[in-house]
C-alpha cells in the first residue's frame, strides 16, 4: 500500500483541497473453490496484504469526479446522470459503486456528490481482483460518508451489482466477500447460495508456512468468452441434470452425469462438483491437522482446472509444477483462469528456493518474467485515517 501522505497529497493535487479521509479494499487470493461461486456453492478465499485506497471528500453540488494514481484522467458526472450506460473504463468501479448503492436502498436524490482519488498495489490482470479492492474501499467510504447504515453483507452485494451491470463481469460474490469479510491470518468460508460465512483460521503463522504467488503476466479480461463460455456451459449442464443449479448436485452423482451430458460439458460439472466437495474438505483439514496437510487438495484443484475445466495455460502450469518441485506443499492456479497468478503453500526456509526455480523455469522455456511475491492474509475493507 502506497504510503497514507503520497495519497493525501495526490487527492489535493487533482481536486485543489483536503480529503475527508481515507478507506482502503484489500485484493484476494482464492485459496480454493475456483468457478464454483456462481454455481451456488462453496469457496474459500482470504483478503491480502495488498489494498486499494481511496481518498474521498464530499462536494456541496451534485457532480461526481473521481481520479487515480494510475491515470492524469479527471472523470466527472452528475449523480442525476448515473447509469449502467454512462460510465466506462476504470472509472466504472468506483461510479458504478455508486449507482449499485442506489439499487440497494441508498436515497441519491437526497446525497451530497464527492471527489474521489483512488491508489492500488493490487496488481492488475494478476487474478487478486484489483477491481473488488476498488469496490470494497468505494462502498465502505460512502457507506459511511452518505450514513446509509448498510451492513457489509449488503456491500458485498453492491459491489457484485457494480461489477455485473457497470463493468460486465459476470462474477459471483467471491470477491466483495473476502475484501470486505476477511481478517488476519484466517480465510473465510463462504457458501453462495445462503450467503452465510464463517471466518476460519487458517494457521500460516504458527505452521511457518507463507502463501508465495507467482504473477505469470499473462493478463486476462474477464468481460471476454472463456469465462462467459464456462458459465454456459454449467448452466448446461444443471438443465440437463434437472437441478436448479450444479450447487444441488454432489460427486456422487457422477456417474449419472456421465450418462446424460456430453463429454465437454460432463468434464466442465466434474469440475465444479470435485471443487466443492474440495473446499469443504480444505476447512475439516485446516480444523483437524492444520495447514501442512493442505497441499494433495491444492494441487487436486489445480489438476481439475487444468484438464475438466481447461483455464489454465502453459505458464501457469509451469509454474504449478516447478513450485512443488521446489519444495511448495502444494500449488494451483487461483482466479478466473486464462492467465493471471497462480500460489504456491510453501514453508517459510524454501520460499527463495522456490522463487529461485520457477524464475529458471520462466527463463528456460522463453516466458516473460513472473512476479512473485508472498501475501498475507489480511483485515477486510475499513476506513483508514
Amino acid at each position: 500500500m502506497s504510503d497514507q501522505q503520497s495519497i493525501l497529497s495526490g487527492f489535493r493535487g487533482r481536486f485543489g483541497r483536503d480529503a475527508d479521509a481515507l478507506w482502503s479494499g484489500p485484493g484476494r487470493v482464492n485459496l480454493i473453490g475456483e468457478h464454483t461461486d456462481y454455481n451456488d456453492g462453496f469457496v474459500f478465499p482470504f483478503a491480502i496484504n495488498r489494498r486499494a485506497v481511496v481518498a474521498l471528500a464530499l462536494r456541496d453540488d451534485r457532480m461526481l469526479r473521481v481520479a487515480s494514481s494510475f491515470t492524469e484522467e479527471i472523470v466527472e458526472i452528475s449523480l442525476d446522470d448515473l447509469s449502467p450506460e454512462t460510465v466506462s473504463g476504470w472509472s466504472a468501479y468506483p461510479l458504478g459503486v455508486a449507482w449499485a448503492l442506489g439499487q440497494k436502498g441508498a436515497d441519491l436524490a437526497a446525497v451530497a456528490g464527492f471527489d474521489a482519488y483512488i491508489d492500488s498495489d493490487v496488481p492488475i490482470g494478476a487474478g487478486l481482483s484489483s477491481s473488488a479492492a476498488i469496490e470494497c474501499a468505494t462502498a465502505v467510504a460512502l457507506d459511511e460518508v452518505w450514513n446509509l447504515g448498510f451492513d457489509k453483507q449488503v456491500l458485498v452485494r453492491v459491489g457484485q451489482l457494480a461489477e455485473n451491470k457497470v463493468v460486465g463481469a459476470p462474477t459471483g460474490i467471491l470477491d466483495q466477500s473476502a475484501s470486505l469479510l476477511g481478517q488476519t491470518d484466517a480465510a473465510v468460508f463462504l457458501d453462495c447460495r445462503s450467503f452465510e460465512s464463517e471466518v476460519i483460521p487458517l494457521g500460516f503463522d504458527a505452521a511457518g508456512l507463507e502463501l508465495l504467488v507467482i504473477d505469470t503476466k499473462v493478463s486476462h479480461a474477464h468481460a471476454t468468452g472463456g469465462y462467459a463460455d464456462r458459465r454456459a456451459s454449467c448452466e448446461t449442464g444443471a438443465r440437463l441434470m434437472g437441478v436448479a443449479s450444479l450447487r444441488d448436485l454432489t460427486v456422487a452423482d457422477l456417474p449419472r452425469a456421465e450418462s446424460v451430458l456430453d463429454e465437454e460439458t460432463h468434464r466442465r460439472v466434474r469440475h465444479i462438483l470435485t471443487e466443492n466437495q474440495r473446499v469443504l474438505d480444505t476447512v475439516r483439514v485446516l480444523r483437524e491437522d492444520g495447514p501442512g496437510a493442505l497441499g494433495a487438495l491444492l494441487d487436486a484443484s489445480h489438476a481439475s482446472m487444468r484438464d475438466d475445466f481447461e483455464i489454465s495455460v502453459a505458464e501457469l502450469d509451469l509454474a504449478v509444477e516447478t513450485a512443488r518441485t521446489a519444495g511448495a506443499l502444494g500449488a494451483r492456479m487461483t482466479g478466473g483462469g486464462f492467465g493471471g497468478s497462480a500460489i504456491a503453500l510453501t514453508p517459510h526456509a524454501l520460499i527463495p528456493a522456490v522463487q529461485q526455480a520457477v524464475a529458471d523455469a520462466f527463463t528456460a522455456a522463453g516466458f516473460t518474467a513472473p512476479d512473485m511475491f508472498v501475501v498475507r492474509a489480511a483485515a477486510g475493507a475499513g476506513r483508514l485515517s
